[in-house]
């Protein structure tokens, strides 16, 4: 993640360039990591740095911190975000890189959410604070070689999904079960933007400085309207992320339009290939919400429709992201 331009140099220049935001300021980094974060934050004048990490990565980050000559402005306490007692009652900022892909995989943002509201001061500032997530439709059928025989590892199979044929006779045996395994699962990769059929819609904006936790499940209605005749045999998810308290705004996309990123794009397949003419839309709704038997996993559920020229059909689909 380091190697994500995109990521850390928006990080960067968000601190570098807003350095009166963080000049003398108790600063909280929330999932910090390899501390790159609390590292900016110290050289732009924060006061103090507390550099939460639960993971192993605590220790490398400490001795990153005393390589750098920075162990008197941050403190790197290893442990869950619930779990520990920071050495002062509040905190000015709270930076995280909390983002997972579809945006909220993982469920890191209920820790952000948790950390705010026990110590960020009234009026403290949260960055990012803003976040979006984005829909589009794509056509797939000039990648379809590369893409359906990228193996699983969990099946130790391919994922041939639209080749009904070869689950019901995988070297003599029936495996037709695979599929709908399969396909319930979105795939993480970079689109090419020349794939893209349809418009891009807002689905849903996020203010992590004001919402509530249970704020990340929701339902949101949607409709994509083809910018050419075209067939369409997936969704794409990607969000957006904004720094609106900054001096000018700031942030970065994960869109198929943009720079990549180590988020890449989620990509929907669909059960049947939708075949569409300009000016016709796919209309229907998304469900978003943490998997009730393990949180960091994401259910989402898809409702669409088409009823045109060429093609009229109606599903519901489900996914799971784990």
């Amino acid at each position: 993640m380091l190697k994500d331009v995109v990521r850390t140099k928006s990080y960067q220049n968000v601190i570098d360039k807003n350095s009166f935001l963080i000049k003398d300021k108790v600063v909280l980094d929330v999932g910090a990591g390899t501390g790159i974060l609390s590292l900016f934050c110290a050289k732009a004048g924060a006061k103090h740095v507390y550099a939460i990490e639960c993971s192993s990565m605590a220790d490398m980050a400490q001795e990153i911190v005393k390589l750098n000559g920075f162990s008197d402005v941050i403190t790197v306490i290893k442990g869950k975000v619930e779990e520990i007692d920071l050495p002062v009652p509040q905190v000015d900022i709270i930076i995280s890189e909390w983002m997972g892909y579809f945006l909220l995989y993982e469920n890191m943002l209920n820790t952000v959410l948790y950390a705010r509201d026990k110590w960020l001061v009234k009026d403290g500032l949260v960055l990012p604070d803003k976040a979006s997530l984005h829909l589009t439709a794509i056509e797939d059928a000039d990648y379809k070689d590369e893409k359906i025989e990228c193996e699983i590892d969990r099946f130790h199979i391919f994922y041939l999904m639209d080749i009904d044929f070869f689950w019901n006779s995988v070297y003599g045996f029936d495996m037709s079960c695979i599929r709908k395994q399969a396909i319930m699962e979105p795939l993480v990769d970079n689109v090419d933007q020349k794939q893209i059929v349809t418009n891009c819609q807002l689905l849903k904006t996020m203010d992590i400085s004001k919402m509530a936790s249970g704020d990340a499940s929701f339902t949101v209605p949607f409709k994509l309207v083809a910018e050419r005749d075209d067939y369409i045999h997936a969704l794409v998810a990607y969000f957006d992320v904004s720094f609106t308290k900054c001096h000018k705004l700031m942030g970065f996309s994960t869109g198929p339009r943009s720079r990549g990123t180590h988020w890449k794009q989620t990509v929907l397949y669909l059960e049947e290939v939708l075949t569409v003419c300009q000016g016709e839309a796919v209309v229907g709704s998304m469900t978003v919400a943490p998997n009730k038997k393990n949180p960091r996993d994401l259910d989402i559920m898809l409702k669409y429709s088409v009823n045109g020229r060429r093609c009229s059909v109606a599903r519901t689909q489900s996914y799971r992201m784990r």
